[in-house]
């Protein structure tokens, strides 16, 4: 909201620092969220999973209208050259979920850099973990080759979003590894100070 209302701002060194450091209380394996979910599926004798209670917790209105705009880039894609590849293992396949990189349950994201086809097992086995850098690197052509089909498809959209949570408003140009390159930082933060589960596709 900052960011998009007042453009790019900074913030003193010491508070970044103290963010960083409680920031797994705030949000992580350690945060009170997540020790209530932990409480809930205890209590429910396991009939419940940690990912539905903070997944009710967290719920909040979703604009169904950012993943059918994503729905319908894929569909085209299908179209044009007969075939999707899931992102995560370059399967060729004809249906598949439109997956949150990062996942939502963790950051609300609707952005069109980060929804991009899983096929639908794959989708499901990671659910709300992070990708690893790994991953993402070895995953980087296909996601690369997606971000350039929406740029074509919507790029107004498309450009604003990955400046300002990837490219943190710096120059479009050459804009392919610096994205990459912060997802990669983005992914590994959440998983070595926030705690989250990561995943390395399998």
């Amino acid at each position: 909201f900052l960011i998009e209302t007042f453009g790019t701002f900074s913030i003193p060194l010491e508070y970044y620092e103290v963010f960083r450091t409680l920031g797994s209380f705030i949000n992580g394996q350690d945060a009170l969220l997540f020790k209530w979910a932990q409480f809930s599926v205890n209590a429910s004798g396991k009939a419940l999973s940690i990912e539905k209670v903070i997944n009710e917790v967290l719920k909040s209105p979703v604009t169904e209208r950012d993943i059918l705009r994503s729905k319908k880039l894929y569909v085209s894609i299908l179209k044009q050259k007969g075939n999707v590849r899931c992102v995560w293992t370059g399967r060729k396949v004809t249906t598949y979920d439109i997956d949150h990189v990062i996942p939502f349950a963790i950051w609300k994201n609707n952005d069109l850099w980060n929804l991009l086809p899983a096929q639908v097992s794959i989708n499901n086995l990671k659910r709300a973990k992070i990708p690893s850098p790994e991953l993402i690197q070895r995953s980087r052509e296909l996601i690369t080759e997606y971000w350039h089909r929406i740029d074509d498809f919507e790029p107004e959209r498309f450009r604003k979003e990955i400046q300002v949570t990837l490219l943190g408003g710096n120059s479009f140009a050459a804009w392919e590894a610096q994205a990459i390159g912060q997802l990669q930082s983005t992914c590994e933060h959440l998983i070595a100070v926030r705690g989250f589960q990561p995943w390395n596709g399998k």
